[in-house]
């Protein structure tokens, strides 16, 4: 369906941005019903809403007219939740309303607030900001809202999230009655909705979410990773993946973590979290955008609003708080109509929760193992192989050089060379470890009480025959609350001490940690190859034998993710506490 008559002007700059038909949303706010009415509005991130609102207000702003007249003060008010949102929402209306010759006037925080005190008394159509910075500018009188005809909330979910609830009554308090309010946001929660009832008259809601399928343009998938595997994990799926990439972290200390690592291993990558000044900000998007950096690693307040060319991907290097966390997240990918990819890379004692995340979302992804080193070196054969450098005509300066390189060396050296180059430039993909699926559950009947006293004392009476010379024990702070087991944790155990299977003794899972023994004979070397990894998560420390007292999982829950402890001894005292005193009862 093409666009509806809008206005000449408008039409033009959609046509020079190839925007022949509407998107849902766009659609809806241009609907008959919606002329003229405040509107409260749901659409999914990347759905065009900023030029669904810049529509939406044209007739107040414009009207018939194809040109704006002398700038003064505002018609128009759009409110983002960040700078980078709201610098994104002056550059989308700047090209939607440049036939027009509008002036479009930013303010937000980090900006030189006396350039932008200029740029408003030299008058404006337009004024987009964030809620500090504009509130700020109307106290002292720089922001004149007497001639506002529209007020627009860009993604209020996330300006009530963050706290600006009070800057958002001042300004819509200072704002003329009679103006039109539209409200975008992802969701419309009790809060929104009360903001919505406080400042909006008749207001049509308009929902263009299907509440019950997830975004149709992002394929999820799950990988299953070691706990301390996950750094590689985003390593190898940035690797057999090769485009544009959004790395989430939960903490600015994780984000500045994976940066350096990621930088050290040879990708092009900017960090992005709240630490960062404005101009250091602008500068890591500014790399992204002209392709100087293909991955960025951000926390979630940093990512708010970004709107970033060709990211194809994006990862969960650490699993988001919530579904509205997710869908923000994966939502920085798939937008305009491209296709996207959001990977959760889960640690084996977060599988629960990822699933139930999921289904809190209603997405189902495919889930796998991490991309292994072969494949990717598959991929990168494949690529190399179908690289247009490979088919483009040779200038004639290049053929001169090629013959002359052929004509010393062989096809076999010089294919060789180009081989060696092309891999030079790649990251060297990581070698992790798989389980190979998920965990199955274990359908054999419960032991009762006797069984599981006589499997903890036949493996008591296991442990009391290897002697106390047997070998060192070790410990790890990952337990049965973290469903450890020995499946992925041997593994894990013998790449960081860099010893073999046949040298790890007993293993004993406890609620908060897991102690394990060492062979004599790889004492001395696996504790010199620990050191290494004293910064990890779950470092691997010495610990003392455990004591015959020391209740852990028997042998059989410890092969079974999840296996919680057996109930040992009988049941806790429920009745009065037993006499204590002398005497009769």
């Amino acid at each position: 369906m093409p666009f509806p008559m809008i206005n000449r002007a408008i039409e033009r700059a959609l046509f020079a941005q190839s925007y022949l038909e509407p998107t849902p949303v766009q659609a809806a706010v241009l609907e008959s019903a919606a002329d003229g009415r405040d509107l409260l509005v749901s659409a999914q991130t990347g759905s065009g809403k900023t030029v669904a609102f810049g529509l939406a207000m044209a007739p107040q702003v414009l009207g018939e007219a194809e040109r704006f007249g002398a700038a003064g003060v505002p018609l128009a008010l759009v409110i983002a939740p960040t700078r980078e949102l709201a610098i994104q929402v002056s550059r989308e209306l700047g090209w939607l309303y440049a036939e027009a010759g509008a002036r479009i006037v930013h303010c937000v925080g980090g900006m030189d607030v006396r350039r932008e005190q200029r740029a408003l008394a030299e008058g404006a159509h337009i004024v987009v900001g964030t809620p500090g910075r504009l509130r700020d500018h109307l106290e002292r009188g720089h922001l004149v809202l007497s001639g506002l005809q529209v007020v627009v909330l860009d993604e209020a979910d996330e300006m009530l999230d963050l706290g600006f609830r009070e800057d958002l009554e001042v300004i819509l308090d200072s704002t003329p009655l009679e103006r039109r309010t539209l409200l975008f946001s992802a969701t419309i929660a009790r809060e929104i909705a009360a903001l919505a009832r406080r400042y909006q008259k008749d207001a049509l809601r308009i929902d263009t979410v299907n509440r019950n399928e997830p975004h149709g343009d992002i394929d999820y998938r799950v990988i299953r990773v070691a706990p301390h595997e996950t750094q590689h994990a985003v390593v190898n799926v940035l690797r057999h993946f090769e485009t544009g990439a959004l790395v989430f972290c939960a903490t600015r200390e994780s984000v500045r973590h994976l940066y350096v690592n990621l930088r050290e291993r040879g990708f092009n990558v900017v960090a992005l979290s709240g630490e960062l000044t404005q101009k250091e900000r602008a500068e890591a998007l500014q790399a992204l955008r002209d392709g100087r950096a293909q991955v960025c690693v951000a926390t979630d307040v940093a990512a708010r609003g970004l709107d970033l060319p060709d990211l194809g991907l994006v990862i969960h290097a650490e699993l988001p708080q919530n579904k509205a966390a997710l869908l923000h997240r994966s939502g920085r990918t798939g937008r305009a109509g491209r296709k996207g990819t959001s990977v959760l890379l889960v640690p084996y004692s977060r599988r629960r929760q990822a699933e139930g995340l999921l289904a809190q979302a209603n997405i189902e992804a495919t889930w796998s193992g991490p991309p292994s080193a072969d494949e990717i070196r598959a991929k990168d054969q494949q690529r190399l192989l179908e690289d247009p450098i490979l088919n483009e005509p040779p200038s004639d300066e290049e053929l001169m050089l090629a013959r002359a390189i052929v004509g010393e060396r062989s096809a076999e050296q010089v294919a060789t060379a180009l081989l060696r180059l092309h891999r030079s430039r790649l990251p060297a993909p990581e070698e992790l470890f798989d389980d190979g699926g998920p965990p199955v559950r274990d359908e054999r009947p419960r032991p009762n009480n006797r069984e599981r006293r006589a499997e903890r004392q036949a493996y008591a009476r296991e442990l009391d025959a290897r002697g106390p010379q047997a070998g060192a024990w070790f410990r790890m702070k990952v337990g049965r609350q973290d469903d450890a087991d020995p499946k992925w944790l041997i593994p894990i155990i013998c790449r960081l001490g860099q010893v073999t299977k046949a040298d790890i003794g007993a293993i004993r899972i406890f609620e908060r940690e897991t102690k394990f023994e060492i062979a004599a004979d790889a004492v001395s070397h696996f504790a010199h190859a620990i050191r290494g990894h004293e910064g990890e998560r779950e470092r691997i420390e010495p610990a003392a034998a455990p004591g015959p007292r020391d209740k852990s999982a028997p042998p059989r829950a410890q092969h079974r993710p999840g296996g919680g402890p057996p109930h040992a001894g009988k049941r806790p005292f429920k009745g009065k506490p037993p006499h204590r005193g002398k005497g009769p009862r």
